[in-house]
């Protein structure tokens, strides 16, 4: 953190405003020197300064405002566009400072100890956010409320280190400190938190990644029009003849806060046509990865008996919604299963209320993991639930232990582990190898 770093903090294009960043130890110096107006050097902290930027030939590059933090570190809000930023970049560079690497100002007020590291990783998830729920659980770890159920689990965890250390320090003179009902409850508690925290890593992936809902079915069967519907869009070719769709067509919408990515696919049939039975095989392959499918057929033809047998397979592995599409083709609807919805895609396409029902049952599939978890002790995070497993594998080992009533240093052993995996999390215990890693997901400028 010797050096002084740079970047544009703002995305490429067209804007009324930019801004560039500066932070280390010559901040205020490297803009003093290439600014008109007040001297930076001798303003106070958190001031804002209006001048203009010069080149190192003093020709004015932009009207700025230049925003001073004693920390040090300032910030330039120059105007927006393809010309006035990457230029003041490269007069700031001419002037001392370098070009700052992916996630290096973050990683800064990282190891400056202005957020842990959980809260620097939030800071991504919040730029990448990519549905309103996302936003809120991501922000919520960025204000630290997930670091607090942490920090929690590490202080119960360091209690009962505390209990069987200090036993281990008299154990010449045979005396027992520890309550072993007490450790018993604190490890029996300890495990449900960290099961709970590993249980919402599912509900982590769904914020994170979207929902993805996987539409299947015979060739024709109305699957192409249904996404189309869906994303109120003509995402995808519709027509008459049979084996149209030869790939996965994807869509997104958001719905109710969560991000929904529906996937069309080829008609699910036996075929000779070598392209065709290449889409087929892709077609199973998305639904093995699908987290919902929304199964297609023709009312007028109803479901045959391979079909069934397919949807009772997959049923064992995620949830199933049958769609009986072309009920406009019929006048009166045939008896249908509980899971099964009555539906005309075709007209849907043009009242969109009409999916009000498939809507509501979509959300309510994936709805009752949402509600039942704490958007603030959500892990999003695949590196965070390794560790956390690992916490969890360690602590499942004292409880055992403590059990088998093996000696106290042995335990002690098995909680310092757990402590260890919650302290990588969180930053408190980590190397520079894993920072690197980490930061280097990061866009430029953050």
């Amino acid at each position: 953190m010797s050096t002084t770093i740079a970047a544009i903090a703002t995305a490429r294009g067209q804007a009324a405003l930019a801004i560039v960043r500066v932070s280390g130890p010559e901040a205020v110096e490297v803009v003093a020197s290439c600014f008109q107006g007040r001297d930076l050097r001798a303003v106070d902290s958190h001031t804002v300064h209006v001048g203009h930027l010069l080149t190192a030939d003093g020709a004015p590059i932009d009207q700025v405002v230049a925003t001073v933090y004693r920390a040090p570190r300032s910030e330039i809000t120059c105007h927006g566009g393809d010309f006035a930023p990457p230029m003041i970049l490269e007069t700031l560079v001419q002037h001392g400072a370098r070009l700052a690497q992916p996630g290096e100002f973050t990683q800064r007020a990282f190891l400056n100890g202005k957020l842990d590291l959980a809260q620097a990783e939030a800071v991504a998830d919040l730029i990448h956010a990519s549905s309103s729920r996302a936003h809120r659980v991501s922000l919520q770890q960025l204000q630290g409320r997930y670091s607090e159920h942490l920090q929690h689990l590490r202080d119960e965890l360091l209690e009962l280190c505390a209990f069987i250390e200090l036993e281990l320090d008299f154990a010449e003179e045979d005396v027992a400190f520890a309550d072993l009902q007490r450790l018993e409850r604190l490890l029996e508690s300890t495990t449900h938190t960290l099961e709970g925290l590993l249980k919402s890593y599912r509900v982590g992936e769904l914020l994170r990644d979207g929902v993805r809902v996987v539409i299947g079915g015979r060739p024709n069967a109305g699957k192409s029009t249904l996404l189309n519907a869906l994303v109120g869009r003509d995402r995808a070719i519709v027509s008459a003849t049979p084996g149209t769709t030869r790939d996965e067509i994807e869509a997104e919408a958001e719905i109710e806060g969560l991000r929904f990515r529906f996937v069309d696919t080829a008609g699910l049939r036996a075929t000779a046509d070598e392209i065709e039975a290449e889409g087929v095989r892709r077609a199973r392959r998305a639904i093995d990865h699908a987290d919902v499918l929304l199964y297609v057929y023709d009312l007028t033809h109803g479901l045959d008996l391979d079909e069934q047998a397919l949807l009772d397979d997959v049923r064992t592995q995620l949830p199933v919604l049958c769609i009986a599409n072309k009920a406009d083709l019929l006048g009166d609807a045939p008896a249908v299963p509980a899971d099964t919805l009555v539906l005309s895609a075709k007209h849907a396409t043009a009242d969109e209320a009409m999916l009000d029902p498939l809507i509501r049952i979509l959300v309510d599939t994936v709805a009752s993991d949402l509600s039942d978890t704490d958007s603030s002790a959500v892990v999003m995070n695949q590196r965070h639930r390794q560790h956390l497993a690992s916490a969890l594998d360690a602590v499942q080992d004292a409880r055992r232990g403590l059990a088998l009533q093996v000696p106290g240093d042995l335990l002690a052993i098995d909680l310092r582990k757990a402590l260890e995996e919650l302290g990588a999390i969180t930053g408190e215990i980590t190397n520079e190898d894993v920072l690197d890693q980490i930061f280097s997901r990061f866009c430029i400028g953050k």
